[in-house]
Formats: structure tokens, C-alpha cells, sequence
């Protein structure tokens, strides 16, 4: 029987990590704890790849579906909820299993982080500056006064630029001056990976099918509420909100998605590819096969 401690499975966008984690549940009592933010949104469903609502009634999932799209979500919050799901479902003596993309969200879940200050006044400026000069340029601006922060930062990401700027602004770097990182709970850390041709592939086929699905008309009805800040810059979601304001064509969405996307899994491999704890697993292989080695591992 495996202990319930807590495992972390990341990885690159479309290399298999949700069904590497349900492939595990078939052999161990696991519940999920995304760490995609967008899943945290409720109606956000097409576009983020969130689990099917069979797959949820399978497999009990945390934190999707928590808060109105609508409403902008801070790193803060979102890590609350699922610290207090992970200490639920290990009360219950059952597996915690982290799943998700983002390296800032996942970090912040499974380590003790101090997140850089805060000025009112100074994201004040740089949000008055966003409506001013758009966001092309705040980017621009972010990637002369610090270049990894603007790599590491999606173009069209309004939120997190201004952010960065104040940062940069109050201690000169957005990479904050922290201490190693201390881990707010023992966890076996996995990550899925895949040859970058087969995650291209994989994401191109992800984007048709998002499309087939229905993608642009969950756009269109979630629209009428209004979006937040952060959900309107969902990769996707921004391209179809313009493709629905007339700006661009189906087409060029559709290319302008993959093409974000690929862009993205490169960070996101590039960023994960630093952490030292995570014992990489080929995806290729088949998430049968990636659940096993991570049972053997986590039983040894």
C-alpha cells in the first residue's frame, strides 16, 4: 500500500499529463488536484482541456470549476485552495496527486514561497499605461529591463506584465530574491515530456479538435457575462474574442492559437527543465506506462 504522500506530475501542454494521472488512479486510490489556473474557472471548459465530466466522476477532481470567469484570480488564492484540498484528501488517507503546467502555480502549491512586494500606486502607472500604449509594448518595454522575465511571460499576458514591471520597478528584477526553496510538504515530483515534434503535433491536433467541439460558440456564451482580465488572455480564448470582434478570421485564430501554444510548451519545458527534483518519464511511452514507473518509484 502506498503511503499517501504527495505526488506532482508536470509537464509541457498536450504531453499527457491528465491521462498519465488517471492512468495511475487505475491502481491507486488517487484524487487530483489541478493546477492549470483557467481550470479553476467555471464554464472555461473547451479551451483548457478539462477533465470530461466522466473522468471527474471517476476520479474526484480539486479546484476546477471554483470561481466565476469573470473574476481575476491572484497565485495567492488559487494556492490556498488547493494546500487545503491536498491536506483534505491525505486526512482521508487517500494519494494527492498535483497536476498542471504552470511552473509559478505549481511551485507555489508544493513550496514555501515569499511572493515580491506590492505598490498601489506603482500598478496603478503601469496598469494606465497598459490602456495607453497596449500591451505589444509594455512587453517590449519588460524585455529591455529584464529579458528572462519577458521570455518567461506570454505576450498577451496584461496581467502578469504590469505585474512584472512593478516588480522590476520595487527591487530591480522580477525574479524575486529568494532562498532555495523550502517544500511545504514531501511530494515525489514526475514530469511528462515528449520529442518537441510530437508536442507540435499533439497541440495541433488539440487546437482542431477544440474547435470541433464547440470552442468558439463556449467563447461566445461566456462573452455575454464579460471576461476578467486573466480569463480573456487564456490562449485561445483571446484569439477566438477577437476572431468574434471581427478582427480576425476563423483561420487566423485557429493558426494564431497553435502557434501560442507551441510558443508556450517551450517555456513551460524550458522553466520546468530547471527543476532539479523532477525525474523526467517519456510520454511516448503512453500514460499506462508512465503511471507504472511512477508507482514503482513512489513504492520503492
Amino acid at each position: 500500500m502506498i503511503e499517501p504522500s504527495t505526488v506532482v506530475i508536470v509537464g509541457a501542454t498536450a504531453v499527457g499529463k491528465s491521462a498519465a494521472a488517471l492512468a495511475l488512479a487505475d491502481c491507486q486510490e488517487i484524487e487530483i488536484i489541478n493546477a492549470d489556473s483557467m481550470q479553476g474557472y467555471v464554464g472555461m471548459d473547451i479551451g483548457t482541456a478539462k477533465p470530461s465530466v466522466e473522468q471527474q466522476a471517476t476520479v474526484r477532481h480539486h479546484v476546477i470549476d471554483v470561481w466565476p470567469h469573470s473574476r481575476d484570480i491572484s497565485v495567492v488564492e488559487f494556492r490556498d485552495a488547493a494546500r487545503s484540498a491536498i491536506s483534505a484528501v491525505r486526512a482521508r488517507g487517500v494519494t494527492p496527486v498535483v497536476v498542471g503546467g504552470s511552473w509559478l502555480y505549481v511551485q507555489a502549491i508544493l513550496d514555501d514561497l515569499t511572493f515580491p512586494p506590492t505598490d498601489p500606486d506603482l500598478r496603478v502607472f503601469w496598469e494606465d499605461q497598459l490602456q495607453e500604449r497596449g500591451v505589444a509594448s509594455l512587453h517590449a518595454e519588460l524585455g529591455l529591463k529584464d529579458p528572462a522575465a519577458a521570455e518567461s511571460i506570454l505576450p498577451n499576458n496584461a496581467r502578469r506584465i504590469v505585474r512584472a514591471l512593478e516588480v522590476v520597478d520595487l527591487q530591480g528584477s522580477f525574479a524575486a530574491q529568494l532562498p532555495e526553496p523550502k517544500p511545504w510538504c514531501e511530494a515525489y515530483w514526475f514530469g511528462v515530456d515528449m520529442e518537441r515534434k510530437h508536442i507540435d503535433d499533439r497541440i495541433g491536433l488539440r487546437v482542431d479538435q477544440m474547435w470541433r467541439s464547440g470552442f468558439v460558440d463556449e467563447v461566445r456564451e461566456l462573452s455575454v457575462m464579460g471576461f476578467g482580465r486573466t480569463s480573456a488572455q487564456a490562449l485561445g480564448y483571446a484569439q477566438i474574442l477577437r476572431q468574434l470582434a471581427g478582427e480576425i478570421s476563423e483561420a487566423e485564430a485557429i493558426e494564431t492559437t497553435v502557434r501560442a501554444t507551441q510558443r508556450f510548451a517551450r517555456r513551460q519545458q524550458r522553466r520546468f527543465a530547471q527543476d532539479s527534483r523532477i525525474e523526467w518519464l517519456n510520454g511516448q511511452s503512453g500514460p499506462a506506462e508512465v503511471a507504472r514507473i511512477m508507482r514503482q518509484r513512489i513504492a520503492t
